[in-house]
């Protein structure tokens, strides 16, 4: 579990944005690969867990194609709360819906995905679409791009005082995916993340 002062930091930096809720679960201490994805979803926040509704039920269906149980592998994201867009449903009530954090929802809590990364110290990163890739190499290529294939390289680190990023000295090995959910609306992409998944299962035996 995260500080309680960095979550309490985090919080306060968060008043003004829409957003609801905050997410700190459970998870291993010494992982190899850490799964980064981007928000939490309203199942998730609302008191589901990680593999609830179909968009979780889809990660899990992916996480269990790796070498390794589903409660060894850390699932993160670049912001713990769920960022939200008010909208009306086909019979015209009033919801919110998901949306993509903004540049200064990532940063409020970047320190709290900098914590998690050192304290874990995994050996492998995967950001799951292009939010985390950039959250992590500052950069928002095409998916079709980056994602199945496998680098090393420093990531971004916050130095809070300032609020600007800088590298890591570190080096991670980088392996970027597909948001798991993707497939969900583009069928087409279901052997394609399926086939993702298989080749860092090959990595992390090859790790082991």
């Amino acid at each position: 579990m995260l500080p309680e002062a960095a979550v309490t930091e985090a919080k306060k930096r968060m008043d003004g944005h829409r957003c609801e809720g905050f997410l700190d679960g459970p998870n291993p201490h010494d992982p190899i690969v850490m799964m980064i994805g981007e928000a939490p979803g309203e199942t998730e926040i609302t008191g589901g867990g990680p593999y609830d509704g179909r968009a979780g039920r889809q990660f899990l269906s992916y996480l269990e194609l790796l070498p390794y149980p589903v409660e060894d592998i850390y699932v993160t994201r670049t912001i713990k709360s769920r960022p939200y867009r008010w909208g009306h449903t086909p019979a015209g009530k009033p919801r919110k819906y998901n949306r993509t954090p903004n540049r200064k929802e990532i940063m409020a809590h970047a320190p709290l995905l900098d914590e998690e990364i050192r304290s874990a110290a995994p050996k492998i990163l995967c950001p799951m679409g292009r939010t985390p890739y950039w959250r992590l190499l500052g950069r928002s290529p095409r998916m079709p791009e980056i994602a199945g294939g496998h680098f090393t390289s420093p990531v971004r680190e916050v130095d809070i005082s300032s609020e600007k990023y800088r590298w890591s000295r570190e080096r991670y090995l980088i392996f970027p995916l597909y948001h798991p959910a993707a497939s969900l609306y583009n069928r087409s992409l279901e052997t394609i993340i399926r086939r993702h998944f298989h080749d860092l299962a090959r990595l992390l035996s090859a790790r082991s």
